[in-house]
Parts: C-alpha cells; sequence; structure tokens
C-alpha cells in the first residue's frame, strides 16, 4: 500500500483515464478571420465543427506576434526574455526545459508533426518522441495507426497556411470582401486578402483531416482536440505589432465528458498557458518557476476567468522589422510602449522585394497615399508609432484611437506604464535592438523597396509565384 502512495504521489495521472491530446498549430491567423469569430466571408466549417463540439476562447492572446518566439514561449511556458528567443528566428537556450519532455514523463507518446517549433532544428530540442518538418493526412494516419496502444497520445500537427506565399484564389471573389477599417483600398489588396481567405480555408480542411483521424484512431470519448495559431496574418497592422490583430488568436478546444459543447469563454488565456493546461488534464504537476498555468478549471466550467492581465513583447524580425514594442493588457485597457519612436516601424510587407511578401498591395498603399489623404494617415501611422499608446477596448476594439496624451487617462497611463515597466524588469528585459535601425529621419526609411533597389545578385528573386 505505501508503494501505492508513493507511486500516485510521484505520478498523479494514476488516478484518471488520462486522454488523447491532438493540438493543431495554424500559422499567421488572426482571431476574427474565421467563422467561429463572426467572420460571415471566410468558409471554415471545420473550425466551426470544433467550436460546436467545445469551447471558444474569445480572448486568447500569445506571447509575441513573430513565429520562433511565439512557439519558443509556448513550448516553454516562458516569455521571450526569459527562454532566450526573442528576434525572430531565435531560439531557447539550452538550458531552458521544454514542456512536452513532461508528457513524455507521465507515459504519453508524444509527436509533433509540421510546424510546430520554428523548423525540424528546433523541434528536436523539444523532447517529442517523434518529429517530422512536414506533415500530411497518409503520414498521420500511418503513426496513429502503428502507434503503441497502451500508451496515451499526444500529437501536435502544425500547417504553414495561411502564411505567406498566398498561391491561390478559389472561391473567393476580391471584389467582394470586406476590408479592416485601417485597411487601404486597393484592387491589390482585395485580391490579397481573397488569397489569404484561401489559405485560410486551406488550413481549415487539413484540421477537418485530422479531427476525423483522431475520431478514426483514438477514442472518441475521451480525446482532447484544440485549435488555435501562433500570432495574427502577415498585414501592415497585424504579424509584428502588439495590436489584437497581431496578437489576439483562434483557441478552440473540445473534449467530451469534460467541456460543454458550443459554448464560449472570455477568459484571457494566453500560449504560454497551452501545455501548463495539457500537463495538468494528464494529471501531472505543472513545474514551477515558469509564467504560464493551467486553466483547466476553466475548461472544466469550474471558473470563469483566468489572467486579469497579460503581457507581450515583440523584439523584431531581421533587418526587415527592428521595432522592439511591450504592451500591458487588460479585458478593458490597452497600454503600448514603443522602446524607440524614433525608429521607422517597417517589416517584410514594405522592406521585402519579394511579391509574396506583401509588395504587391503594399505599393499599391504607397501610391493612393500620395494623393489621398486617409490613405496617407493609414500609411503614416504604419510607420510613426508614438512612445506610449492607450486603448479603451470596449469603446474602441478595433483600436483606432490613441488615448495617451488625455489629460483624463494621465493617471491610467502611469499607473499601467509603471506596472509594464516593473514586469519587463523582473523579466530581466534588457530591451535589445537587435539589428540596425531605419530611423524616421531617413527619408527612405518610409518608402517601399522595390526591385530596382537591390544588387545585381538579389536581382529576378522576387517574382509572383508559378502557380
Amino acid at each position: 500500500m505505501k508503494t501505492l502512495i508513493a507511486l500516485f504521489a510521484l505520478f498523479p495521472s494514476l488516478l484518471i483515464a488520462q486522454p488523447d491530446i491532438v493540438v493543431f498549430f495554424s500559422d499567421d491567423h488572426g482571431q476574427l478571420d474565421s467563422t467561429p469569430y463572426g467572420s460571415k466571408e471566410v468558409r471554415t466549417p471545420n473550425l466551426q465543427r470544433l467550436a460546436d463540439a467545445g469551447m471558444t476562447f474569445t480572448h486568447a492572446f500569445i506571447a509575441s506576434p513573430s513565429c520562433a518566439p511565439s512557439r519558443a514561449a509556448m513550448l516553454t511556458g516562458l516569455m521571450p526574455a526569459r527562454n532566450g528567443a526573442e528576434n525572430n528566428h531565435t531560439y531557447k537556450r539550452d538550458d531552458v526545459a521544454s514542456l512536452p519532455e513532461m508528457m513524455r514523463k507521465l507515459g504519453y507518446l508524444t509527436a509533433a508533426f509540421g510546424k510546430v517549433a520554428h523548423g525540424t532544428r528546433d523541434v528536436s530540442r523539444h523532447g517529442f518522441d517523434a518529429f517530422r518538418e512536414q506533415h500530411d493526412a497518409a503520414f498521420v494516419e500511418k503513426f496513429l495507426a502503428e502507434r503503441d496502444p497502451s500508451k496515451p497520445v499526444c500529437l501536435c500537427v502544425g500547417t504553414h497556411e495561411p502564411h505567406v506565399p498566398w498561391d491561390d484564389l478559389d472561391g473567393y471573389d476580391p471584389a467582394t470582401v470586406t476590408l479592416p477599417a485601417n485597411f487601404v483600398d486597393t484592387p491589390q489588396t482585395r485580391e490579397h486578402r481573397a488569397r489569404y481567405y484561401t489559405d485560410i480555408t486551406k488550413a481549415d480542411t487539413k484540421l477537418g483531416e485530422v479531427m476525423d483521424l483522431a475520431k478514426k484512431h483514438l477514442d472518441p470519448a475521451n480525446t482532447l482536440l484544440i485549435y488555435t495559431s501562433d500570432h495574427g496574418g502577415q498585414w501592415p497592422f497585424g504579424k509584428w505589432n502588439l495590436y489584437d490583430t497581431g496578437t489576439r488568436v483562434p483557441f478552440l478546444v473540445a473534449w467530451p465528458g469534460h467541456i460543454q459543447s458550443g459554448v464560449r469563454s472570455d477568459a484571457m488565456i494566453q500560449w504560454i498557458d497551452l501545455w501548463p493546461t495539457l500537463i495538468a488534464a494528464a494529471g501531472g504537476k505543472v513545474p514551477a518557476g515558469i509564467d504560464g498555468r493551467s486553466f483547466l478549471s476553466v475548461l472544466h466550467g469550474e471558473a470563469t476567468t483566468h489572467r486579469d492581465t497579460l503581457f507581450t513583447t515583440h523584439s523584431g524580425d531581421g533587418a526587415m522589422n527592428v521595432y522592439p514594442i511591450r504592451a500591458i493588457r487588460t479585458p478593458e485597457w490597452k497600454l503600448i510602449l514603443n522602446l524607440h519612436p524614433e525608429f521607422a516601424h517597417t517589416t517584410h510587407i514594405d522592406k521585402s522585394p519579394k511579391v509574396t511578401s506583401g509588395l504587391a498591395y503594399w505599393q499599391s498603399w504607397f501610391d493612393k497615399a500620395l494623393t489621398d489623404p486617409a490613405a496617407a494617415a493609414i500609411v503614416k501611422r504604419y510607420h510613426e508609432r508614438p512612445e506610449i499608446e492607450l486603448y479603451d477596448l470596449k469603446a474602441d476594439p478595433a483600436e483606432q484611437r490613441n488615448l495617451a496624451a488625455d489629460a483624463a487617462q494621465a493617471e491610467r497611463v502611469k499607473q499601467m506604464r509603471a506596472q509594464l515597466e516593473a514586469w519587463m524588469s523582473e523579466q530581466n528585459d534588457q530591451r535589445t535592438v537587435f539589428n540596425a535601425p531605419r530611423p524616421l529621419s531617413d527619408p527612405a526609411s518610409s518608402k517601399p523597396t522595390t526591385e530596382k533597389d537591390l544588387p545585381p545578385s538579389k536581382k529576378g528573386k522576387g517574382k509572383a509565384p508559378t502557380k
């Protein structure tokens, strides 16, 4: 008896029926661009199927709005300054533990197929039993059919969609798409928006394939299934930004017998909370000292809130985007701290000459701004940011009216900035500028890069993809 008690103390999962777990990750999918979040235009029947079967989180956020930092934070439960992956295309430090290893210790067979971490070089460091850079339905089915059936499964599947390039246009009419308020309406923008929607539908189709395989090969009465994405889409105020269009993502969870069907939760959760929640669902103990924490009680309907305040960071993406930003968010307010407002905000969208990066439509924004004051204001806001931005998220969910200079909000700005600065100190955030910035004082910083600006060795690299 003493031996059994000791085993249960070390492995509390032995006391529960461990669920099979399937997590599907898309790439660059903004929350609002799917039917469970109110879109009437984007076809996502499988996302809707998952939402109908479980819980839709309306306030799910990532840690950092570029691929590598977002995924490293998710896999370690630590924010970027603590795990080492701050700038895009950087990775966690070797001394930082990865949370998938905890699932192996709880008896799970773990696998990561497709874009789960940031490439093969990275995924091999996170403790999965099996991993593969690409995924397809046939490969996933082979894995599930041939696995050891005595072990529960923790399967992560990642698709590249809807990350650029958006090669195809299938079933969407550019003339009828609805553009966000902070977009410049041009034919090129509409075509790219329709192509983005096409890629979202591709991701949705792949989700449906994985859902069907899970139903076929796993216990349908005890499978926990999640859909989410690493940050918002590659649009001028999305990816690489700390506006909600960059940091707020879809997050859908179904688990028969544990989560009611067709429910919505406005509990604020963050990607660093994902693996702590999976560990808790498997009966394990969440490691101490990490930033993430389990929201299992929300899934079980025992709690309606999780975080009352969350923080997001962005440190840059190579030479294209040198613009470090930090933010603090509550359910009702957000304060953004632009660490270097003297820098021009640029990204691959306006500085990469590749057609697939977004320049094909950004040039049309720039051209229209020459004669259209409204377009000029949008382009200017993209490049030029004040040190402090403050948004009333209830009255202004699209974050269009910066209230930082409003005398009535002076005390709020002071308190929220102090709270953000204190958190940055706790994180040992060094506010590093990782590459050479583009100063606003340089007129070239606000002009699109075109192929003629490239050295001879780079010319011809930006042609549109051949279908």
